[in-house]
Formats: structure tokens, C-alpha cells, sequence
């Protein structure tokens, strides 16, 4: 027995070293004494258990699962957003960033070991079936969600288009859980989508950021210019229940709206991890008013561009708070067909606010009558700091030259500003605030 169990702690020793080869490559070339700082103790530990599996668990395991298991492991303790990819996995998410894949059309993340959704996609089956955000999946197909890793709920979900799946779902104020039947469809995921409010007022909605999401904004903002003859006096740009997406793409928004400035920047151990990006010159809109719509569903990429539009006052926020996920997500390719999507750095916004937990403040807050009801009741909205292992908020120490951008400045109070009585029609409330704005705007350019 410990003749094998030597063996094996040889061979998964190896194996460990030839995963790691990179990382352990740089750091020997680096550091003298690198085989002193190795948590060998732990690593003798690994191996043995390794060992013990091979030898005694009940059914043969094979290596290659017991290590890919091992790496989960490893990725899920660290926080609700780094994790494995294995080859379908990788091939998923690569289908993801191009806004097209076979499955439901719903975000999702963990809350105590449970699938929770995040928000569903515009114009799927998800939401044509009337799945909401904070919905709790507690089966997929008669099996129990509980324990089950945010990666297997998904591929789970996902399938070939045609396919029927059953969700059990279980619903605040409604006392049983409830099934619902879902057919799996191609979700080619549009976007961004446009409409004229009233002459002159523009409305767009961005649903998900994708690599094609800047140009098609700028596509749907020329439809809008030709759909109104004299020109934007003002444009709602509505994020609501937006989880986010490719960090390029909420700079290529933003920068469509800002004509100098800092947009966003990252910090992080790595050298790659710490990016500053910043626009061009040429708002798109001239300088016409704009409305930022949010909520508790807007993430990511959605909290990128309210806080930049926000800190360089180019856009009054209005809703609710955001979900404040700000943590940068990097895909590190192991080899052809696997990767990690590891968490390496937070965003911060251009005055320097961490993203992080605390999310975007709206300017101007809109509490509609059901959220003063689960108020009531001790039930919120399910936001970043519901899940477990969330990194902090990673707040920068006073005087770092890099916090912020020196030209953006924000009034402290601006997020303290006096909630409106607006129940449910946030829109028209955006509206209401573009036309007040557009009026200022034009006296304070008449002549006295």
C-alpha cells in the first residue's frame, strides 16, 4: 500500500508540475530559492489523498477526472466567478461573447448553493415564459440544483434547439414551487434595440454587452437621427437587468457618449491586470442629454458605463442600485481545447469608486411599490454581496496617483439625492426627467 501510494504521489506530483510548468517556470527563473517557498507539506497531503482514492474508494476513478476535479476544486473556493473550462465548456463561452448559442436565454449565478437567476435575456424563451430575476431553480429536469456547480446548471440547460426542458421554480410570494416547460432555441441574442419615444426622444436598449454591441448602438443611434428629422434633443439608454458581458464592449458604449476622459480602469497583481481606457474624441450625441436606466439586474459592463457616463456627469442614473459585480474575469487558455476564467482584477470608475459590492447609486432613485413590500419583509433584491465568497470591494488607500482621473470630479452628496414617488413606470419618469433636461439646457443657451 505505501509502495502504491508513493507511486501515485510521484506520478500526480509530475503531473502537477506539468500543469503548472508555466507559472513554476517563471518563478524559478526569478526566485533562487523557489523550492523552499512550494507548500510541499500541502502538496504531500494532495497526493496522498490522490493515493488513497486510487486505491480504496469503491469504484475504479479515473485520473484524469480526479484532477480535473481537483483544479474545480481549487477555482471554486476562491470566489463565485473563476472557475474550469473544460472543452465544451470553453467552446460555450466563446459562442457566448458572439451572441449566438443553443439554450434558454438566462443568466444565473449561486446564492447558497442554489441556481439563482440574474436576469433573463430579451426575447427568449426564458422570458417568454415569464422566468424572472431572483428566481430560484431548484430542479432542472427533476434533478435537484442544490450542490450543483453554476457551470453544470448550465450546460445542463443547454442542449440542442427543439429540445423541451422542465424548470422548477421556486418564486418569493408564491408558496409551492412551480414547473415550467421551456424549448430550447437558438438564441441569437439581439443587443441593442431602438425606438422613438416622442419626436426627438430616443430610446435604446443594450440587453447584453457582445463584441458587436458599440457598432450596433452606433447603427441603431443613425436609425434614430433618421427617424426624427430635427436631430436628438435627448436619448434613454436603458441597462436595466443587463448582467454585463465584454469589458471592450462597455468601453466602445461609453466612449460613444464621451468625448475625453477616463472610462474605466482595472487594478490587479498582474502586470496585464492593471488598464486604464479612456475616450476618444467626438460624442455621438453632441452633447444632447441622456438618461441612464438601472436596477439591481444591471451588472458588469452595465455598472462600467453608468459609472463613467455618471462620473463625468454626461448622463443622469436613474432606478435602482446596481448588482455590483466588479471583478474582472480573465480567460487563461491551459491548452487548445481548456482554459480558466480567473478573476484578476477589480474596475473602478473615473473618479476612482470601486465597483465592487457597493455597485452604481442611482442620481435619481425610483423604489417601486414591490420593493418597498419586500422591504417590509426582509426580502431584497439578491445583488453581488449575497454571494458567497464575493471579493471586497477592494476600496484604494488615500492619496494613490492611480485611483482616479484628475479631470472627473463628483459632489459626495450626489448619490443622496431625495428618491422620487415612482411606483412602476420608470420610463416614463426617464422621459419626464430628458424633457426637463432638454429645457435647461435650451435657456441656458438663449441669450439674456
Amino acid at each position: 500500500m505505501k509502495n502504491l501510494s508513493r507511486s501515485l504521489a510521484t506520478f500526480t506530483i509530475g503531473l502537477l508540475f506539468v500543469a503548472a510548468g508555466g507559472y513554476l517556470g517563471a518563478v524559478l527563473a526569478e526566485e533562487k530559492n523557489a523550492h523552499e517557498k512550494l507548500p510541499l507539506k500541502e502538496l504531500r497531503a494532495f497526493t496522498e489523498v490522490f493515493g488513497r482514492i486510487k486505491s480504496e474508494y469503491v469504484e475504479p476513478v479515473d485520473d484524469k477526472k480526479l484532477l480535473e476535479d481537483a483544479i474545480r476544486g481549487m477555482l471554486s473556493g476562491l470566489d463565485p466567478h473563476s472557475f474550469y473550462l473544460d472543452r465544451e465548456e470553453y467552446r460555450d463561452m466563446q459562442v457566448d461573447t458572439s451572441g449566438e448559442f443553443g439554450g434558454l436565454g438566462i443568466e444565473i449565478g449561486m446564492e447558497k448553493e442554489l441556481v439563482k437567476v440574474i436576469a433573463p435575456i430579451d426575447d427568449t424563451p426564458a422570458a417568454r415564459a415569464g422566468i424572472r430575476a431572483e428566481d430560484l431553480i431548484v430542479r432542472i429536469d427533476g434533478k435537484p440544483t442544490k450542490g450543483m456547480s453554476l457551470n453544470e446548471a448550465v450546460n445542463i440547460m443547454r442542449g440542442k434547439p427543439g429540445t423541451r426542458i422542465t424548470l422548477t421554480i421556486s418564486r418569493k410570494g408564491v408558496d409551492q414551487p412551480f414547473n415550467l416547460e421551456l424549448e430550447r432555441a437558438i438564441i441569437q441574442v439581439a443587443s441593442v434595440k431602438s425606438r422613438t419615444l416622442e419626436p426627438g426622444y430616443g430610446y435604446v436598449r443594450i440587453s447584453h454587452f457582445q463584441a458587436r454591441t458599440p457598432k450596433d448602438l452606433l447603427s441603431a443611434l443613425d436609425g434614430l437621427r433618421a427617424e426624427n428629422e430635427g436631430g436628438l434633443k435627448g436619448l434613454i439608454l436603458d441597462l436595466r437587468n443587463n448582467p454585463g458581458g465584454v469589458l471592450d464592449s462597455a468601453v466602445g458604449v461609453s466612449d460613444a457618449f464621451l468625448g475625453e476622459g477616463l472610462i474605466v480602469y482595472t487594478k490587479g497583481r498582474g502586470k496585464d491586470a492593471n488598464l486604464r481606457f479612456k475616450a476618444g474624441p467626438d460624442d455621438v450625441l453632441e452633447g444632447a442629454p441622456i438618461v441612464v436606466l438601472v436596477n439591481n439586474g444591471s451588472a458588469s459592463a452595465s455598472e462600467i458605463v453608468a459609472g463613467a457616463l455618471q462620473d463625468h456627469k454626461r448622463a443622469i442614473v436613474m432606478g435602482g442600485p446596481t448588482f455590483g459585480k466588479g471583478s474582472v474575469q480573465t480567460i487563461l487558455s491551459i491548452d487548445d481545447a481548456t482554459a480558466l476564467k480567473l478573476t484578476t482584477a477589480r474596475y473602478y470608475t473615473p473618479s476612482g469608486r470601486s465597483i465592487q459590492v457597493q455597485g452604481i447609486a442611482p442620481d435619481i432613485e425610483l423604489v417601486p411599490g414591490r420593493f418597498e413590500i419586500a422591504k417590509k419583509a426582509g426580502v431584497m433584491p439578491l445583488k453581488e454581496a449575497n454571494l458567497n465568497r464575493h471579493l471586497d470591494t477592494g476600496e484604494l488607500p488615500a492619496g494613490d496617483d492611480q485611483a482616479a482621473d484628475d479631470t472627473v470630479g463628483r459632489d459626495k452628496t450626489e448619490a443622496d439625492k431625495r428618491p422620487l414617488a415612482a411606483a412602476d413606470y420608470p420610463l416614463g419618469e426617464a422621459l419626464n426627467v430628458l424633457k426637463g433636461l432638454n429645457i435647461l439646457g435650451r435657456r441656458a443657451k438663449e441669450p439674456d
